[in-house]
């Protein structure tokens, strides 16, 4: 919940600007506030540049005010959508059986989704976040197999965002594995191999290129960083 309208579409701007000549290489998403959503994919069309919902509704339409549902996200711009994020969870209370209801309007919508993953500092510091973060992948094991070219995943350590704590790039690399590796149990290997999954734990540029060497992370959910055009285009750069 950053930036008034003319602010996001010079931000918007000034990305497109430092990044056109990477698209080739990365696939690039700017998720604006729902606001900025129409603008901001206008800004984008055509550019090889995405745009994406930061949440979409449980419904498809009806007397739900203050929703927007994810044919309301198509039709602004959105390609993808973000399903799950941590302040969604934890902030919001969204749980998995609301969390398997917004999948499937967003598959529905034939919108890219990213799904969003990670454990608190609770069950990091008791153990469990194995157990508990196969909880929250288990809400994927409804997904039909025809629709998975539809997900990518995202894993967001929740105790090492704003508690002066810090995921080591092994730290994410054992999530990230295990995550893959439970993708091609529930699935296929051939799924596992193709399915990407995104680091979102307070990456920066000066951390992004020791992260996204590592074998199992296919990319970067960028938080804060990426309200400064210059530093998100670093880490974009560093995915080269």
């Amino acid at each position: 919940m950053h930036t008034g309208l003319p602010e996001g579409m010079q931000l918007a701007k000034e990305c497109y600007q430092l990044l056109k000549n990477y698209t080739e290489q990365v696939d690039i998403v700017l998720f604006p506030p729902f606001t900025h959503l129409f603008a901001v994919s206008g800004i984008l069309k055509n550019t090889g540049m995405f745009t994406g919902a930061q949440n979409c509704a449980t419904e498809s339409s009806g007397a739900f005010t203050g929703e927007v549902s994810a044919a309301m996200c198509v039709s602004a711009g959105a390609n993808y959508v973000l399903v799950g994020h941590s302040e969604r969870r934890h902030i919001f209370g969204e749980d998995e059986t609301v969390l398997l209801k917004k999948i499937n309007q967003a598959l529905d919508a034939e919108l890219q989704i990213i799904y969003c993953f990670g454990e608190q500092l609770e069950q990091r510091e008791n153990g469990n976040h194995f157990a508990f973060i196969q909880t929250q992948l288990q809400t994927l094991q409804h997904v039909p197999e025809t629709k998975l070219n539809q997900l990518i995943l995202a894993y967001e350590p929740v105790w090492a965002i704003g508690t002066g704590k810090t995921a080591s790039p092994e730290q994410a690399q054992e999530i990230h594995a295990y995550a893959r590796q439970w993708f091609g149990n529930q699935f296929s290997a051939e799924a596992a191999a193709q399915i990407r999954i995104l680091y979102g734990g307070s990456v920066k540029a000066e951390n992004a290129a020791e992260l996204l060497s590592q074998p199992d992370i296919d990319g970067a959910l960028v938080g804060g960083a990426s309200l400064d055009s210059h530093t998100f285009s670093a880490i974009v750069q560093a995915a080269i």
